[in-house]
């Protein structure tokens, strides 16, 4: 019979281990699964894990690994401070979304203005605006003690609607035929979010993902407010006790979270994307919660595990180009990792014992 037993502390080197596990878990499950459905399994895990850094089309697929990693980077260190401290905002897409129109709308009713301040001014809207979307589960769980979770959740969908609406009217391009859709914010040069050094992808989102990363570890190591953040996630009552205010940090934490996915949201609409559309979420949102779990909630991990996702994301679309994978292929790799990654955490917490039968 197989026993769990629990362990006095979380093991170190299994919670450096377990994330190495899960990755080549999802290896060898997904080879599985699509020797099911009648692929190569080996060519199949070689184009999307391999081929993008060293395959023939690297000079592309490579610029593109930083443009995915980005927007993941930015969003997962803000859910990361919120995780640490049992504060579990799930909506990061619906913040991301906001964010993205908050700072187009700003260059978009500025048109065609030329001027050295509209970007920056672009981004502290994008900011301002993931702030108050984040803000909104803030002050529903200290006001009346409504999930944070569900409330984030549902305000996805919200988002959605609200940005279906503005590309099919207020922020539709009046040059544009009728057709849904602002004007592109990449033809307009004091609004747009160009690559800083040429076949690099680097963009100013990429800058800002460095900093968040920076940041998050002074704010988690160096400061009281991460000491509150950490005192909080182990032990509330005793946190409460130090003078830790609930309420305060549930404000501080949903804010922050929200303001770089807002943040991260603009950088996307100024650049890659280039305008608002009814399509604007990309998942990031989403997908930045697995890059905060695989990271351990550690700025140095998120970073890594930030690229690792970006080049499922490079490789699943190449495998579509070149093998005929499924569109799904991405997501289904992103939820096998999450997967295994919750089963062998398991082991971070509680020891494998055997015990005999009499």
């Amino acid at each position: 019979m197989i026993l769990l037993v629990p362990r006095q502390t979380a093991s170190n080197g299994w919670q450096i281990a377990t994330p190495v596990m899960a990755v080549l878990a999802t290896m060898v499950t997904g080879g599985l699964l699509f020797a099911i459905m009648g692929y190569d399994p080996v060519a199949a895990i070689r184009t999307i894990f391999w081929d993008p850094l060293f395959g023939p089309a690297a000079s592309y697929s490579r610029p593109q690994l930083l443009i995915k990693a980005a927007p993941l980077i930015l969003i997962a260190s803000g859910l990361a401070i919120g995780f640490r401290a049992g504060i579990w905002n799930i909506g990061a897409e619906g913040q991301y979304i906001i964010g993205a129109l908050t700072g187009a709308a700003v260059a978009l009713a500025l048109y065609p203005l030329e001027a050295w301040w509209l970007f920056p001014l672009m981004v502290l809207a994008g900011l301002a605006g993931g702030w108050a979307w984040g803000m909104i589960p803030a002050m529903l769980r200290n006001w009346f003690g409504a999930s944070e979770i569900l409330v984030s959740l549902m305000l996805v969908y919200v988002a959605q609607r609200v940005a279906a609406w503005m590309a099919f009217g207020p922020m539709r391009n009046p040059e544009g035929m009728g057709f849904p859709g602002s004007r592109n914010l990449q033809q307009y040069p004091s609004a747009a979010n160009p690559e800083l050094i040429a076949g690099t992808g680097a963009h100013w989102g990429v800058v800002a993902a460095a900093l968040a990363v920076l940041a998050t570890w002074v704010l988690m190591s160096r400061h009281i407010r991460g000491f509150h953040i950490r005192a909080a996630g182990t032990a509330p009552r005793a946190a409460r006790f130090a003078g830790v205010s609930p309420t305060t940090l549930v404000a501080f934490c949903l804010g922050l979270s929200g303001a770089l996915a807002g943040a991260a949201g603009l950088f996307e609409v100024a650049g890659p994307a280039g305008q608002v559309t009814d399509k604007l979420g990309t998942g990031y949102g989403f997908t930045a919660i697995i890059v905060a779990f695989l990271g351990r909630l550690h700025p140095v991990g998120i970073l890594l595990a930030g690229l690792l996702l970006a080049l499922t994301y490079i490789g699943g679309e190449l495998a579509q180009l070149t093998m005929s994978l499924p569109a799904a292929t991405v997501q289904v790799f992103q939820g096998m990792l999450l997967f295994f990654l919750l089963g062998f955490d398991v082991l971070t917490r509680f020891r494998i014992r055997r015990r005999l039968r009499a």
